[in-house]
């Protein structure tokens, strides 16, 4: 009989953490979900609020917190630029404050702590595909660094307190996903076009839509967080976790009309700063070390995704 385990993932309530709380319910173990609600929502976890061995709790990390937990899943950061730059020094707090409260309670509880970083730590890169050992091309002063630099931090100081302090760490560089719980206004290319494709409104394409994306089904990606959260304690990551399948964003935009039978026109605008040209993760580690590569491709993930915001459209 395998052991319940206490688990606490910050950001429970969002994108990612939703789908995490489900998997680890349905995997046996008792899910403490904590969230401020300022980009999650409580409706993206309210199938599991009658569940005996789950618990919802209202708490910003930039504060301490004092439970008892065997593992962190520590999640809680507005992930899209909309919601990032709306107010970029909580943004920066959240990343770097969270992490170190969370650090204090893995500390202090002997809890094994997962970092979801992110691909925004190698900035625009000047290598491609992306290696975990590339150090990355971030501009610290733009008006994305509240979030590259945050991330960036909060990695130090996972490594930091694994060096000094002996902690069990995991640290996983996350690249584009998507799939249902999405929020529909995070101005992130997939929900983006999607939104616009369902209302038949015109799909806007920053640049000339040559820029590419790799794109992964939320399933796959919590899968790898699991199967990384139980590899042995000398293998701390960082780890890249995404599609290295890459698409142009019009093959993207072209993609969603086809699957929603939208009447959308395709427009084009300038390219926003600091916006990288290409992102494609190398997960040669990944396949290593977690026997771990994505299986839904993106027209089938799309399907999956694309109800979801249609029961959006109707329940407004």
């Amino acid at each position: 009989m395998h052991l319940r385990r206490r688990i606490l993932i910050t950001g429970g309530a969002g994108f990612l953490g939703s789908h995490l709380c489900k998997r680890l319910l349905e995997d046996g173990h008792d899910i403490l979900c904590l969230d401020n609600f300022f980009t999650g929502t409580k409706d993206n976890v309210l199938e599991l609020l009658d569940h005996p061995h789950f618990e919802l709790m209202r708490h910003d990390v930039t504060f301490p917190l004092y439970v008892e937990v065997d593992e962190i899943y520590n999640l809680a950061c507005p992930a899209s630029p909309i919601h990032y730059q709306h107010d970029p020094v909580q943004t920066t707090k959240t990343s770097v404050h969270g992490a170190i409260n969370m650090l204090g309670l893995a500390k202090r509880t002997g809890a094994k702590i997962f970092q979801a970083s992110t691909s925004e730590v190698y900035g625009d890169p000047k290598v491609h595909p992306q290696t975990e050992d590339y150090w990355g091309h971030v501009n610290p002063i733009g008006r994305r660094s509240c979030y590259d630099e945050g991330k960036r931090c909060a990695e130090t100081l996972f490594f930091d307190y694994h060096r000094q302090h002996k902690l069990r760490i995991k640290v996983a560089r996350i690249f584009n996903t998507y799939g249902p719980n999405m929020h529909p206004n995070d101005g992130r290319v997939v929900s983006n076009f999607i939104m616009q494709a369902l209302r038949n409104e015109p799909i806007t394409i920053y640049g000339d839509g040559s820029q590419t994306r790799s794109f992964c089904y939320v399933d796959d990606l919590i899968e790898a967080f699991v199967r990384l959260m139980d590899t042995p304690d000398d293998f701390t990551g960082p780890v890249n976790t995404g599609n290295p399948n890459e698409f142009t964003i019009k093959e993207l935009a072209e993609k969603v009309i086809e699957l929603t039978g939208s009447k959308s026109e395709l427009v084009y605008k300038p390219l926003p700063t600091d916006d990288p040209t290409q992102r494609q993760p190398d997960i040669t580690l990944a396949k290593e070390k977690l026997g771990w590569e994505p299986l839904v491709q993106l027209e089938e993930g799309l399907k999956k995704t694309i109800p979801y915001f249609e029961g959006l459209l109707r329940s407004v």
